[in-house]
């Protein structure tokens, strides 16, 4: 019997003893193809040499020294490796060990920003409905994940979300993408407006959409309205790149390919691969200063930030991910993964879209592709893929939920940034598979 409290309780999962390149192996000897790089973390696949060596050095060297005692050489290189890739704007790096407490920093820097600056008043917080942004309170109540907030809404603080950018659901039949963004701009700025324009703090948004949408990308110019209407009311712009950043899109940020920068940005499971828990905030120089003149601190903090060895891992990964043919493979193979599921369930009637950009892709699956009905919840079709594919040998991301939390169903894939030709077409092949199975069982 298992002394762990698994996610879920009482199902027997397999033990996985090893990991390299591309794959895991369980106990029993069984292969998994990784798909989904767990969930969007292992960008440079299992056990990469380099990123071992970087990670002994710095075990030789010092494995832990608090913060509140000391800074680190490495940790200040990750620093700044990441403010010399980001875009003019993003000057500082706040270091935390994931994507959760990388939210939970970013929404408290906002906060402690407005009380710096004299203006107590702002505290409200907007975002999007069916967006992820993370699991501790602070996270879960900004994220818009109705099935993760529900049992935990009474204990949620107030935050308020508006519609996500998820063209292929709302907008019109007859609507052009940048009527469709100018809808979506003039939706959060009626927000604002009825909270209060000098009462709200942030609008938070993933730049991609990750689990609870399945890589569902903004239209147009839906992000540079976004940030016209935040410097309209002086609201601050937290992008969320947790799980679509740090190449993962083909770009080291994700924001790159919307042209525009927040004042906060967070980041997470790619920048450390895997190898050891690690994420950061990067801010902008006028909140560093609004500290740095004010109080004289960032009032937060937890036991592990700036860990050293993750620090080590991290610079290791950014650096390897920074190599030009890194983001040209994320892209070449993003390109072969997009044509090999249009190819193989482009017509089929149970898949209503196939989307994402790079390594990141998501196939919604519907029960009639005119109407974009959903599955019957009730037969959870997502976990059925799962346990399919995993029967053949692949690891994918299914979610339910996909459309208001109850309906809907996706499959997410974010497979490492090291995969080649013939295991992107053994993905395709392996989960068109999985899914025919899940809709005919």
């Amino acid at each position: 019997m298992t002394k762990i409290l698994h996610r879920t309780i009482g199902t027997k999962l397999p033990t996985a003893v090893a990991g390299q390149g591309m794959y895991i192996t369980d106990s029993e000897g069984r292969s998994y193809l990784d798909g989904s790089g767990g969930a969007a973390v292992s960008c440079l696949g299992h056990n990469h040499p380099e990123v071992l060596d970087a990670m002994k050095e710095q075990m030789g060297r010092i494995s832990f020294a608090h913060t509140s005692f000391f800074t680190t050489d490495v940790a200040e290189q990750l620093a700044e490796q990441l403010v010399r890739l980001a875009p003019k704007g993003l000057d500082y790096v706040y270091l935390v060990s994931g994507g959760s407490e990388a939210v939970e920093a970013a929404l408290k820097m906002a906060r402690q920003y407005f009380v710096e600056i004299g203006q107590p008043q702002r505290r409200h917080i907007i975002a999007r409905r069916q967006s992820y942004h993370g699991n501790t309170i602070g996270a879960l109540a900004t994220g818009g994940n109705q099935w993760r907030r529900a049992q935990f809404k009474p204990i949620l603080p107030e935050t308020h979300h508006i519609s996500p950018c998820y063209a292929y659901r709302d907008m019109y039949p007859t609507e052009t993408p940048e009527a469709y963004a100018e809808r979506l701009a003039a939706e959060l700025e009626a927000k604002i407006v009825d909270l209060g324009a000098d009462k709200v703090m942030a609008f938070v948004a993933e730049p991609v959409v990750g689990a609870t949408l399945g890589a569902v990308g903004a239209v147009a110019d839906y992000f540079k309205r976004v940030r016209h209407v935040c410097d309209k009311f002086g609201v601050l712009l937290i992008l969320d790149e947790v799980m679509c950043g740090m190449g993962r899109t083909g770009t080291i940020f994700a924001l790159e390919q919307e042209m525009v920068i927040p004042d906060l940005l967070t980041i997470a499971k790619s920048l450390g691969g895997g190898f050891q828990p690690i994420g950061a905030v990067m801010l902008s120089e006028k909140i560093y200063r609004a500290f740095a003149e004010g109080s004289g601190l960032f009032q937060h903090g937890h036991t592990y930030i700036g860990h050293p060895i993750a620090a080590a891992a991290a610079s290791k990964v950014v650096e390897i991910i920074t190599r030009p043919e890194v983001m040209q493979n994320v892209i070449k193979m993003g390109d072969r993964l997009q044509a090999g599921l249009d190819a193989a369930l482009g017509q089929s009637p149970f898949v209503g879209d196939i989307r994402g950009r790079g390594l990141f892709r998501g196939i919604e699956l519907v029960s009639d592709k005119d109407s974009k009905q959903p599955f019957d919840p009730a037969r959870k079709i997502h976990s059925k893929v799962k346990r399919e594919a995993m029967e053949r040998g692949l690891m994918c991301y299914p979610m339910g939920g996909t459309i208001d939390g109850v309906n809907g169903d996706h499959v997410l894939l974010a497979p490492p940034y090291i995969i080649e030709s013939e295991q992107i077409d053994l993905i395709v092949d392996r989960l068109s598979s999985a899914i025919v199975a899940a809709v005919n069982s």
